[in-house]
């Protein structure tokens, strides 16, 4: 299915977290919901993405926001990983994938030359009346939940606008002005410097 995008009404959904309590997006009306999706848990990309959202689960909370983390993985293995980094947001198992694919997430990837079907990191930010309010398709991990809690209206910031801005280009250098010319249209030659005399011979000597 086609990814949503801001304004269409997002996918409702009933899935187990890591605890077995069953999550539903209706349960969260009047709150805006970060829904986001990753491969796996417990990689590098997935356990940076997770712990930068549990440091910012306080401001995202503060800014009326409720986190849920989606993989395919079982809940035994969200358990362990939400226990092993101290995670204090859901972590929904999409193991059948209905929920990527309603999502527009679940697809074919390719590492090392090997195809296979997964889910592709991304976000969506859920407003309090259920419907998408910003997309981030193919998430970069480091600064992602900055940009969440800025569209957000929170402590976040957006890149930095000199980041997007091209670089200036250099001034050129000034010319070397030439020489100046003597009077005669002739440039003026460089001063040698006198030649010393040699030291006056001693006076002849008196004929004896």
């Amino acid at each position: 299915m086609p990814m949503p995008q801001a304004g269409d009404q997002a996918p409702g959904f009933q899935l187990p977290d890591q605890d077995g309590n069953t999550v539903s997006l209706s349960q969260h009306a009047g709150k805006s919901v970060v829904l986001y999706f990753y491969p796996k848990d417990d990689t590098p990309g997935c356990t940076t993405e997770a712990c930068d959202f549990r440091d910012e689960h306080s401001a995202l909370g503060a800014a009326g926001a409720v986190v849920l983390g989606v993989s395919a993985d079982s809940t035994e293995r969200h358990r362990k990983f939400a226990t092993k980094y101290s995670l204090p947001f859901p972590l929904l198992a999409d193991t059948d994938h209905t929920l990527a694919e309603a999502y527009g997430v679940w697809g074919e990837k390719s590492l090392y030359g090997r195809k296979f079907l997964g889910i592709t990191r991304a976000t969506f930010l859920i407003g309090p009346d259920g419907k998408v309010k910003q997309v981030w398709p193919k998430v970069k991990v480091n600064g992602h939940v900055g940009e969440v809690l800025a569209a957000l209206g929170g402590q976040g910031t957006a890149p930095a606008a000199s980041a997007l801005a091209p670089a200036k280009k250099a001034a050129p250098a000034k010319k070397a002005a030439p020489a100046k010319k003597a009077s005669g249209g002739k440039a003026s030659a460089p001063k040698k410097a006198a030649p010393r005399k040699a030291p006056a011979k001693s006076a002849a000597r008196t004929r004896r």
